[in-house]
């Protein structure tokens, strides 16, 4: 009798412990789920979902506020999920608030996130659907870095054979780098020029004689002379001009003093 007793209280606690986890496990869930307290739904209308499922986070400032409560397919190009979210979160979410799909973190499940739309308007209401933005298609951006990298190895190839044909002395480029003859031409070409300029500046300076010696050959002495006579006038004529412009201007100026005075009282 007194074994069964004992198996009666065991069985007992056991149940009595089980029962507990049982309503704690109920409790978590319901409150992850938003089971227990007040509620209002909110409606997005995707074009991919992306991935997302019933049951995922809804955030709101970096805030879980709620729960992906359904995804209803409405289309063959469209989705509505519905948004279980806190009450006590509807008057910080206005109207015209975007909901978009995300990540929680680099690897981690879809989710939900709301802004808080515009700042003067009203809040939404439940029942009311929210601009949806959809979410960011990798394989579009795979498919585009894989581009990318395939023309970055083309380049990269024929950057390395052209630096291969370079280090062998082939073209331009790498006959100057690495010929001999193509700089000895290049100082030839330098000395030439250097030549020619001596000649030029050596032609000049004799011309400069022969000239200076033609002023004073008896056959043509009296033409420069003339010719510096010339000169010598024009200048002279100049310089009589400028002096007769002068005086007229103070002759204007001492008449125009004279008509100012004002003549003395007797």
């Amino acid at each position: 009798m007194q074994q069964k007793a004992k198996q009666k209280i065991k069985v007992g606690i056991f149940a009595t412990v089980a029962f507990a986890l049982l309503l704690i496990g109920v409790f978590l869930i319901g409150r992850n789920k938003n089971m227990f307290g007040n509620t209002f739904l909110l409606y997005g209308t995707f074009k991919n979902v992306g991935g997302l499922q019933a049951g995922n986070n809804v955030r709101f400032v970096g805030i879980d506020v709620g729960t992906v409560e359904s995804i209803e397919i409405l289309s063959d190009t469209t989705a509505r999920v519905a948004l279980r979210i806190k009450e006590k979160v509807q008057p910080f979410i206005k109207k015209g608030a975007v909901a978009g799909i995300s990540s929680d973190g680099l690897m981690g499940d879809k989710l939900i996130t709301i802004s808080s739309g515009k700042e003067n308007a009203e809040p939404v209401k439940d029942g009311d659907s929210v601009h949806a933005v959809d979410p960011l298609d990798y394989d579009q951006v795979i498919n585009r870095v894989s581009g990318v990298a395939a023309n970055a190895e083309v380049i990269t190839e024929q950057l390395a054979d052209i630096a291969t044909r370079i280090n062998h002395g082939e073209g331009s480029i790498g006959r100057l780098l690495y010929s001999d003859s193509l700089a000895t031409s290049l100082e030839g070409t330098v000395t030439e020029a250097k030549r020619t300029v001596r000649s030029i500046r050596k032609g000049s300076d004799g011309f400069s004689e022969n000239m200076e010696a033609l002023k004073h050959n008896f056959l043509l002495r009296g033409y420069y002379k003339k010719k510096e006579k010339a000169a010598k006038k024009e200048a002279e004529k100049k310089e009589k001009e400028a002096e007769r412009k002068d005086n007229n201007r103070k002759k204007s100026g001492n008449k125009d003093s004279a008509s100012l005075r004002v003549p003395k009282e007797g």
